[in-house]
């Protein structure tokens, strides 16, 4: 099973691409983590916003081509990490390749939401693009720590 983050937003500060890879480095071998970083839609053209974001669909369509994707939305069900490391035993049972999509500014299209085989929120609250890549890396080190038998700290 390989592992993706697919994001729409380019230019992070040094300090995500650091945590990122300091997570998958962690991760096992058999299941590598990477990073696929998508351009915005350019907000300038006179488009509306739908117009743009079915552009960006286009392109996550295309980055995620072969994978289950996970569209990450506020307004999505909330995983705790347990249930995120059992959906990651399932996969992996199942052979798949796992994308983890992050939106634009302005969200997700609704045919990426519609087309995920999960829709979930990290949290309730905006939070920024590069913590939200942070997040997910630790989180997919922290179920893949849980399957491996290490003792999660509420447990």
């Amino acid at each position: 099973m390989r592992l993706r983050i697919v994001a729409l937003g380019q230019r992070m500060p040094s300090w995500v691409a650091a945590a990122v890879t300091d997570y998958a480095k962690r991760l096992p071998r058999e299941t590598p983590l990477d990073v696929v970083e998508l351009k915005p839609a350019a907000r300038d053209r006179g488009r509306t916003v739908a117009q743009m974001l079915a552009e960006e669909a286009r392109a996550i369509a295309a980055a995620c081509a072969g994978a289950t994707v996970v569209a990450l939305d506020e307004r999505g069900a909330p995983w705790s990490t347990r249930e995120l490391a059992e959906r990651l035993a399932g996969w992996r049972r199942e052979g798949r390749d796992v994308a983890f999509v992050i939106g634009s500014a302005d969200g997700l299209d609704a045919s990426v939401k519609s087309g995920a085989a999960a829709v979930v929120a990290l949290s309730a609250m905006t939070l920024p693009h590069g913590l939200v890549r942070v997040v997910v890396a630790e989180q997919l080190y922290r179920a893949a720590s849980l399957l491996a038998g290490h003792p999660y700290h509420r447990e």
